[in-house]
């Protein structure tokens, strides 16, 4: 299976497409060590350098990247889908 999501930490909610990927397409992620972090099937196009739901993100629920909260869904994303914007909002700047 190709690899094309990069998963900062195991427990992360979210990973980082390395390449633009496209809906339909299982693919694989590992961490920044190479360690195997699992596949999804991509729900939606995700661009290069966009996150992918790496599990079920339910709206409301704080979003897990580098191990530590980065933001809150504002919309349910399920496992495969683009997170970006349109669904997550950053608490870093409250």
């Amino acid at each position: 299976m190709k690899h094309g999501i990069l998963v900062h930490e195991l427990v992360d909610d979210v990973g980082v497409a390395v390449a633009d990927l496209q809906a339909g397409t299982e693919i694989g992620a590992v961490t920044l060590e190479g360690q195997p972090a699992g596949s999804v099937k991509l729900i939606n196009d995700v661009p290069l350098g966009h996150k992918v739901a790496m599990k079920n993100i339910a709206n409301g629920k704080d979003v897990v990247e580098y191990g530590r909260v980065i933001g809150v869904a504002t919309q349910a994303a399920p496992q495969g889908s683009h997170v970006h914007t349109h669904n997550l909002k950053t608490k870093r700047w409250k």
